[in-house]
């Protein structure tokens, strides 16, 4: 997910890393689910460097809880 999310960013992993202040080593690291480098702090600042928003989805569907809220508030 974070490499795909550093591809359409069309961000090397030195300029993500830079942007999220963490190390080069660091995004290479967790692109490639290295034991020990899944940190969710390092994860959001990342996924926030590249554009994105780290957003929880209950399994098996692919709306958010506030995508079904935003629907709801259109339909009133």
């Amino acid at each position: 997910m974070l490499k795909q999310a550093r591809g359409e960013a069309k961000l090397s992993q030195e300029a993500l890393a830079g942007r999220a202040g963490v190390s080069r080593t660091t995004v290479a690291r967790m692109e490639t689910l290295a034991k020990g480098d899944m940190s969710v702090s390092a994860l959001v600042r990342l996924l926030e460097a590249a554009g994105y928003d780290l957003k929880l989805v209950k399994a098996g569907h692919e709306r958010t809880v506030e995508d079904i809220l935003n629907e709801q508030r259109s339909a009133s």
